[in-house]
């Protein structure tokens, strides 16, 4: 498998309702908050091959 390098939505609407939903939050709510996201994402892509790749991806090593 492989990370797709576009996205299949429009990714700058993302990024604004995800500023959005942090607006006004502390930082441990906005911890918080992102914690859920990742549990709520993980859980719509729902296989774990595809998710150990993301996090692959995403690790600051990469």
């Amino acid at each position: 498998m492989t990370i797709k390098p576009n996205p299949n939505f429009p990714a700058d609407d993302f990024y604004a309702a995800l500023l959005e939903a942090h607006k006004g939050l502390s930082d441990t709510q906005s911890h918080a908050l992102n914690a859920r996201l990742v549990l709520i994402f993980a859980n719509e892509i729902g296989d774990l091959e595809r998710l150990n790749e993301i996090l692959n991806k995403a690790s600051p090593e990469a």
